[in-house]
């Protein structure tokens, strides 16, 4: 009969860049938490609103600028447009999630009232908080993405010699990919 043998793959994680782990994992925890509002804010009954369509289309966004940095590090760190792309997405999603906590939290009857939710008013402002303390989350995180968005990027800068990103490639080969399924 075969054997069964367990391999380590310490000595491949070993070569990949902190700045990389912690990229992918605050992108999955943006994308988690933009998800999460978008169920939250569908429970609040909102979509005859336009304020209510728009809310989810700020989440929709931030999922769609979160899926670049969960599925390819190298691919944002090394190109110019898909940078420049990420960066500018994530500026202003980050911008319109912090205002949309801050009405949330100052404002939150009058939002509330707006949205022409069709859930009880106390029921709708727990809700509603629950949606500002993840908005909030989502925009420190985001910032803590382009910070690290910016590191990569310099490291590849450093790393690419002249537009060469050999090292950079042979750095990110044995980083783990996205997961398939």
């Amino acid at each position: 009969m075969g054997t069964l043998s367990i391999v380590t793959s310490t000595e491949s994680k070993s070569h990949c860049q902190p700045s990389h782990q912690i990229f992918r994992l605050t992108n999955y925890i943006l994308l988690g938490a933009s998800s999460s509002c978008i169920f939250l804010t569908l429970s609040l009954r909102l979509i005859p609103s336009l304020y209510g369509g728009l809310f989810i289309l700020l989440h929709v966004l931030t999922i769609a600028g979160v899926v670049p940095g969960c599925t390819d590090t190298a691919t944002l760190a090394g190109s110019n447009n898909c940078y420049a792309i990420h960066m500018v997405a994530t500026v202003l999603t980050a911008i319109f999630q912090g205002s949309s906590a801050v009405l949330i939290f100052t404002k939150s009857y009058d939002f509330l009232r707006e949205l022409k939710s069709y859930v009880r008013e106390e029921n709708g402002v727990a809700i509603l908080k629950l949606i500002g303390g993840l908005s909030i989350l989502i925009f420190f995180l985001q910032w803590v993405v382009l910070i690290v968005a910016f590191v990569l990027r310099y490291n590849a800068f450093v790393e690419g010699n002249n537009g060469s990103n050999s090292k950079q490639n042979e750095t990110l080969k044995g980083c783990p990919g996205p997961i398939q399924v």
